[in-house]
């Protein structure tokens, strides 16, 4: 991928849909239901998510996919 998670800062949305192939829509119910990381609000219309967290949350959904095997 072009695309690499930095080590720290914030993903803007549209950042992490390049990882997963899913709709906003589909990330949002996610992130509401506890299956994604939570988001940040930065300001009324500016919502990020940890990069750290974004990173965490590949590794271990890589992990449970292995168990799973």
């Amino acid at each position: 991928m072009a695309t690499q998670i930095p080590a720290t800062g914030f993903l803007r949305l549209h950042q992490i849909l390049e990882f997963f192939p899913i709709s906003k829509s589909a990330w949002w119910k996610g992130c509401a239901t506890g299956r994604y990381p939570k988001p940040l609000k930065l300001g009324p219309r500016t919502t990020v998510w940890r990069a750290e967290d974004i990173r965490a949350f590949i590794e271990n959904a890589g992990q449970a996919e292995v168990n799973h095997e």
